[in-house]
């Protein structure tokens, strides 16, 4: 098999993981060569500062000795297998980078022989791209659970994020579906993770010179919808793993049906707006102070499709609102629709100087139709009135509802809710 049709297969099977957000473009024009992103791996991830990079994102191969019935690479499945070798890898890297159609590098792979052998593989991609051809960009490699700490290590010093995919947020989820893979040995692999990035920014404060370890942190994905386990489960194994494992982020993917799938598994995807509402109540969990008990508020455990997390909370505790933007604190502030973390901290440095008003707020562009019932300012805001309405809640669904597919990108980078 020649190196285009392995690459077409397995940027094809790479898709699958969300680690590194989207898949490459659609709607490239039939027959065209020249200019198309369409089949080649490039995808198109984010940095924490909202910049866009390329990523040539593949499996070194879509092989696997686990039967994960969720997966579409599972051992039992019957889709078309490819594997590259280390040197074409490095050589397809090279080549697209010196082309100007990437930045960096996404490499994952299905477990072939053994966890060991596996990673060993991966590392050595990432070590040739250092120190033999003096590869300066980035490099996410996927951390193999079960392999040898030493193995991890290693792909800490070549790689500047790793990833450990915990796949489903239960024990029991993987008991079920993935019973090969176990919930201790994929936390003991972020652990190990986490214990080597913990040593070499302790050893850099002290002042000796080491080599960097995974410096862009470690993230994880979990699936969405391939089980019947609630957002609210989601959310407290994504608060676990944010506190425990020091986690730059949790990727939260919808089930996709695949071919010939077991029986204990869903017949369609969840709605893409479940997994634009799991990101929007991690930007909560993460940066606004909130609770996991306070983000999901339903009866049966998920969060309202019909509104984003934020608004559903403000619309349950309306008696502590309206909030006051010349004497509110920070943390009452963040709790208010519509405001993000930025413009919180630029409110907060208008008030050192003077008090706000509404055209103030309005020039902030916050999002002020679903912000202005929940707001008092200096002069008078006429919207305030609507605050005790007991349909509230309308005043907001139809333009959530138009709103969430073009959000879900958005919000997942920026945060502001």
């Amino acid at each position: 098999m020649d190196v285009q049709s392995k690459l077409a297969i397995l940027a094809d099977a790479a898709k699958y993981d969300a680690s590194c957000a989207s898949s490459g473009s659609k709607g490239t024009r039939a027959g065209s060569k020249l200019g198309s992103t369409e089949g080649t791996g490039i995808c198109h991830s984010y940095t924490p500062d909202g910049r866009c990079v390329s990523l040539l994102k593949i499996l070194l191969t879509n092989y696997c000795i686990f039967d994960c019935q969720y997966c579409v690479n599972r051992i039992s499945s019957d889709t078309p297998r490819a594997r590259f070798s280390v040197e074409e890898v490095v050589r397809l890297t090279i080549q697209f980078y010196q082309r100007n159609y990437i930045e960096g590098l996404f490499l994952s792979s299905g477990i072939i022989q053994t966890p060991d052998y596996t990673m060993e593989q991966l590392n050595a991609v990432a070590r040739s791209l250092r120190e033999d051809h003096k590869f300066g960009g980035y490099i996410h490699l996927k951390t193999i659970p079960g392999a040898h700490d030493d193995l991890i290590a290693a792909a800490g010093r070549w790689a500047d994020r790793l990833s450990v995919n915990i796949e489903l947020p239960t024990p029991a989820d993987l008991a079920e579906l993935a019973p090969e893979k176990k919930k201790p040995e994929i936390v003991g692999a972020m652990q190990s993770v986490k214990d080597r990035i913990d040593e070499f920014k302790a050893e850099r404060k002290a002042g000796f010179k080491v080599p960097r370890f995974a410096p862009a942190g470690q993230s994880t994905q979990m699936i969405v919808g391939a089980t019947e386990t609630p957002d609210l489960e989601i959310l407290r194994t994504a608060s676990t793993l944010y506190q425990a494992q020091g986690l730059r982020r949790v990727y939260y993917s919808a089930y996709s049906p695949i071919p010939h799938a077991d029986a204990r598994l869903p017949s369609k995807s969840p709605p893409l707006v479940r997994e634009h509402r799991l990101y929007q109540a991690d930007w909560l969990l993460r940066f606004y102070g909130f609770d996991v008990s306070e983000v999901v508020a339903e009866a049966d455990s998920n969060l309202s499709l019909d509104v984003d997390p934020k608004l559903a909370w403000a619309l349950a505790h309306r008696g502590f609102f309206p909030v006051d933007v010349n004497r509110a604190s920070r943390e009452e502030l963040l709790r208010v629709p519509g405001i993000g973390t930025r413009n919180v901290s630029r409110i907060l440095k208008i008030r050192r100087h003077r008090r706000l008003t509404v055209a103030d707020l309005r020039k902030l562009r916050i999002a002020w139709k679903r912000a202005a019932p929940f707001l008092l300012a200096l002069d008078h805001n006429p919207l305030a009135r609507h605050l005790d309405e007991e349909n509230l809640c309308t005043r907001f669904v139809a333009k959530q509802r138009q709103l969430s597919l073009f959000d879900a990108a958005f919000s997942a980078v920026s945060g502001e809710i």
